[in-house]
């Protein structure tokens, strides 16, 4: 099993160079970029994590083999169609 990143929207939004929208009032202005400041060590800081902890996934892994989790696919596929918003 391969795992590949499927979100990126972080790291996009951390590095996207598109411009907003003008702010409808210069104190409106002067509050986003005071937003901006405060997010942006953050946005970094998530920027530089890796999008997969390998190690986590390698112990679950081994974890799985040895039979000291369980896994039930049923449970797994619903809560899969909750969050993706699947009508029951």
């Amino acid at each position: 099993m391969r795992i590949t990143p499927q979100r990126t929207e972080l790291r996009e939004l951390a590095t996207s160079t598109r411009s907003t929208p003008p702010a409808s009032s210069p104190a409106r202005a002067a509050a986003s970029v005071g937003e901006a400041g405060r997010i942006a060590p953050t946005m970094q800081a998530l920027s530089a994590m890796p999008d997969v902890d390998m190690d986590k996934v390698l112990a679950l892994r081994e974890a799985l083999a040895r039979g000291e989790i369980g896994f039930d696919a049923d449970k797994l596929a619903g809560l899969i169609a909750r969050y993706h918003g699947a009508a029951r």
